[in-house]
């Protein structure tokens, strides 16, 4: 026995060996949100924690080895033997991405990269993942449309053929067994249905068995679809079809060949007489499964009770949720009897032949009822002395059970209460020979289903006697002719309303295999086959089987040509894996040339050469033209695909001046590293617009309207990359820059780093203010003026002066002097936008904010002397502090000893402001 901790306390389990009598705790260092019990090693587990890791123990839990990492919740399964390698594999599936996901198999104990398996080549769409029977189902989406691809027996992968205009949003799959897949698919003009498919024995094409089956969403979410596969009888569901917006149940007993309505019992419980006549009242039923183990769905039926059905429902025109009565059939369906006129639970004891029922109401309640004979004599019995709150009823494991549990509570406030109640003391004796009878299997009198004639061994309803472990069904068959009726209408073929099938609209009977070679034969469909797990023989066989006939020579025809990953895209230096499919042809004859479009091409003599696929390196980044070429002697076929070749993006960096005037327009530009990426589209976010600018080149062009600090963004767009970079720049009516050089020796002691800039552009900076105090003269205007640049051309001309005469030096180290001077003079911002700098060049162009905060010392500050205007421009990034004039309407000159305390204060500024500022 295992138990499991609250996790909100601790997370351990506890294990007992004998029985429940004492327990041990184990401690773990994860919380298990699920586990998954192997169906033959009863001490193998597989434990699935809150963080989505998977963990396994072959002790039954008393030691864990984590398994993998980023599994997805419930796409976990065991090895199934006779098909798996071995029996400590597992089938899993792992997250990559948002959107994409790996199906994986790797060992119980050893699940390193080494011992992955890869069963499936590429990705899948997340929580696809289905490993049920002998097939393993996963989807993958392509350009929004999900296709499903199928292994039966675990080989390679085949996409499901399903009617080609059957668009589907979901698929589920309802049912494996007998060979056989039954998937229920939702089309694109469906919403709360669903279309019943049934493949042949690979699981790959399927023809359409029910439309228009309802659906209902489960308390978790998931999709519960109202067709029951009844327990005991191979080939029997029940399904609830909307039709004209009514619900109605239906029967097959041919795996959806033929259905039919119910026929409603010819009395109720107090034996009036109920008239209902088919088509327009027929007997319908709830046919919902509970997922929790420890309450009874709608309907229920058990392997060891052929022919015993016991559901809720309705008689009426359709399925209706008021006046629900539980009805049993003992024949599988043919009649059935209302035994109770509302809903109970029922439960089988002694392998069917007792039947247990409790009503299923929100009240309290202390009675249940037992019958010995498939319900038609039902005896009251008193479990509990007080009323109680039935939560749940529980059997106990295997159908020969005569214990059940039930459990509830007194009351809302009190605990939970658990009722044992051991029926054995009502049986006196075992079960002889003479207590049993023979029971024939029919379809309203009809005996042959699925191609034989089925008898079974049951308890007679007269004998009270317990049946025990040893009892078996102990059916015997015998084989049926074949008739029509056991041929369904095979992939591409539609039964019209004389029953005869023939073919769709969009098929071509004439289509050949692609696996069909010359002087080989193939299977030519009739367009009927035999319903799986059929079991006729002689009569019309021959004439409905497919003919074997010699494959006729074809061109080559529908080529296809994807990637193993079904992507477009690839990473520079990565393999690339290029699969090639031909649909007809023959294919052994066939030879295919495969173009890389980089200068390279590989030819192979047939297409079986290259199941594995070809794999091609490419060496550039870019966009290549794949072409494969499909050829033999009656012709050719051509495949086209596009590949991008991408690499990594790094960096990027955004190249824009400091300074620009208004109204004129300015360069932006955007350097990648590496330089060459791919396809790249570039998002521009320019000063205040609220729409960005999108273009495919690196460089716009803009202007700014007003003055002041506008921020420019870039971001760069390059696969599955986005960086960005910001820069600020200062725009004015007027300006002028000057490009400043560098003695030699800079480049030779120039780390290129950007922090290295800033301090030689702060000790620059210094350094001009200090020769500009030290000039003799100073240039004034009068307020009143019109605004002009006078002031900054003779401003600008002294700076030059000084700069010319070397009297702009600083100390870069100890012996190491550096001279800087004027190189060039423009009235325009200048901006370097070529990819590599220099360490002088970079300097320089630093140095052109340097040269505008000098020239307009005076331009942006205003001194607090009458009729004087100073202005200081500041860097970029700062916005401008401004001081008012005392008395803006007063002109009276100024000299040199007025302006040198304000430029000192100024001085003192820059040289407390931190670097960047």
């Amino acid at each position: 026995i295992m138990l499991l901790t609250d996790p909100e306390i601790e997370s351990s389990l506890l294990i007992s060996s004998d029985e429940g009598a004492t327990y041990q705790k184990y401690r773990l260092n994860f919380y298990i949100l699920s586990l998954l019990f192997h169906p033959e090693q009863e001490d193998w587990i597989l434990a699935y924690s809150h963080d989505q890791k998977l963990y396994s123990s072959v002790e039954f839990g008393r030691r864990w080895q984590l398994v993998h990492e980023k599994v997805a919740p419930n796409r976990f399964y065991w090895s199934k033997m006779g098909l798996d390698k071995e029996p400590g594999l597992i089938h899993l599936e792992t997250s990559i991405s948002e959107g994409q996901a790996l199906y994986v198999t790797c060992k119980l104990q050893n699940c390193t990269d080494a011992n992955k398996g890869k069963p499936f080549p590429g990705y899948i769409d997340p929580n696809s993942l289905v490993v049920q029977d002998e097939y393993v189902f996963v989807q993958v989406s392509t350009a929004g449309r999900p296709v499903y691809y199928v292994s039966a027996k675990r080989d390679v992968f085949t996409p499901m053929k399903l009617p080609k205009y059957t668009l589907p949003k979901e698929l589920h799959v309802i049912s494996t067994d007998e060979n056989r897949v039954v998937a229920a698919v939702q089309e694109w003009n469906q919403n709360e249905t669903y279309n019943l498919y049934v493949s042949d024995t690979s699981g790959v094409y399927y023809t359409l068995a029910l439309e228009n089956v309802v659906s209902s969403m489960g308390l978790e979410g998931n999709v519960m679809v109202d067709l029951y596969e009844v327990a005991g009888i191979k080939g029997m569901f029940l399904a609830n079809k909307k039709t004209d917006n009514q619900v109605k149940t239906y029967i097959t007993y041919n795996r959806g060949r033929d259905w039919r309505l119910l026929q409603a019992p010819s009395r109720d419980l107090r034996g009036n007489s109920i008239h209902c006549v088919l088509p327009y009242c027929s007997l319908h039923l709830h046919l919902h499964v509970s997922a929790n183990p420890y309450t009874s769905g709608n309907i229920a039926s058990r392997e060891s009770a052929p022919g015993i059905i016991v559901a809720s429902g309705s008689i009426g025109s359709e399925l209706t949720t008021s006046n629900v009565s539980a009805f049993i059939t003992s024949d599988a369906g043919n009649t059935w009897r209302q035994i109770f006129d509302e809903e109970y639970a029922v439960l089988y004891l002694d392998q069917g032949g007792a039947l247990v029922a409790i009503r299923h109401t929100p009240l309290p309640i202390r009675h249940l009822w037992l019958s010995f004979d498939e319900g038609r004599q039902w005896n009251k019995y008193s479990f509990s002395n007080t009323p109680l709150f039935v939560d749940g009823v529980l059997g106990e494991p295997g159908e020969e059970t005569l214990i059940m549990t039930i459990f509830g509570h007194f009351s809302h406030r009190s605990e939970w209460q658990l009722v044992k109640i051991d029926f054995r003391s009502i049986f006196n004796r075992r079960c002889t020979e003479a207590d049993y009878q023979t029971w024939h299997l029919h379809n309203q009198g009809e005996p042959c289903l699925m191609g034989v004639k089925r008898i079974y061994r049951k308890l007679k309803p007269t004998s009270r006697c317990v049946m025990g472990k040893t009892y078996s069904v102990a059916m015997t068959s015998a084989p049926c002719d074949c008739t029509e009726a056991d041929f369904e209408c095979d992939y591409g073929y539609e039964r019209r309303t004389d029953g005869k099938c023939s073919p769709a609209f969009w098929f071509h009977p004439s289509s050949m295999s692609r696996s069909c070679t010359t002087g080989m034969t193939f299977l030519n469909s009739t367009g009927y086959r035999k319903v799986v797990s059929n079991n006729c023989t002689a009569g019309v066989i021959a004439e409905y089987t497919a003919r074997r006939q010699h494959c006729p020579v074809q061109a080559p025809k529908g080529l296809h040509l994807v990637t193993s990953e079904g992507r477009l895209t690839a990473t520079l230096g990565a393999n690339v894996t290029f699969l090639v499919f031909l649909e007809e042809g023959d294919g052994a004859r066939t030879s295919i040339t495969v173009d890389f479009g980089d200068g390279h091409a590989l030819t192979y003599s047939n297409v079986s050469s290259i199941e594995d696929g070809i794999k091609h390196v490419y060496r550039s980044v870019g966009i290549y033209r794949v072409t494969a070429t499909g050829e033999n002697s009656l012709g050719s076929e051509t495949a086209t695909l596009f590949l991008h070749v991408t690499c990594q993006l790094e960096h990027i960096h955004l190249s824009a001046p400091f300074v620009a005037v208004r109204n004129k327009e300015v360069n932006l530009t955007t350097v990648l590293h590496p330089s060459q990426v791919g396809t790249v589209t570039y998002i521009w976010w320019i000063g205040n617009n609220t729409e960005p600018v999108i273009t495919l080149e690196g460089s716009v062009a803009c202007t700014f309207p007003r003055e002041g600090i506008n921020t420019v963004t870039v971001q760069v767009s390059a696969g599955n990359a986005i960086l960005q970079d910001r820069k600020t720049i200062a725009v004015h009516e007027y300006f002028r820059s000057h490009l400043l050089a560098f003695s030699s020796n800079l480049d030779e002691h120039n780390p290129d780093v950007a922090e290295w800039r800033q301090d030689v552009s702060r000790v620059i900076r210094n350094a001009l203010i200090q020769v500009r105090l030290a000039l003799p003269a100073a240039v004034c205007f009068h307020s009143n003026q019109p605004r002009s640049c006078a002031f900054c051309l003779q401003l600008s001309d002294l700076l030059l002066n000084a700069l010319n005469q070397n009297l702009v030096q600083f100390t870069l180290r100890p012996g190491v002097q550096v001279t800087v001077y004027a190189a060039h003079l423009s009235a325009a911002p200048l901006v370097d936008t070529s990819e590599n700098h220099s360490g002088s060049a970079m300097l320089m162009l630093l140095s052109v904010v340097v040269a505008g905060l000098a020239v307009f010392v005076i331009y942006k500050f205003k001194r607090k002397i009458p009729g004087l205007n100073v202005y200081a421009q500041m860097q970029n990034d700062k916005e401008p502090e401004v001081m008012s004039p005392a008395n803006p309407s007063e002109a009276t000159p100024c000299s040199p000893q007025d302006l040198v305390p304000s430029l000192e204060i100024l001085d003192t500024e820059l040289n407390s402001r931190p670097i960047g500022e």
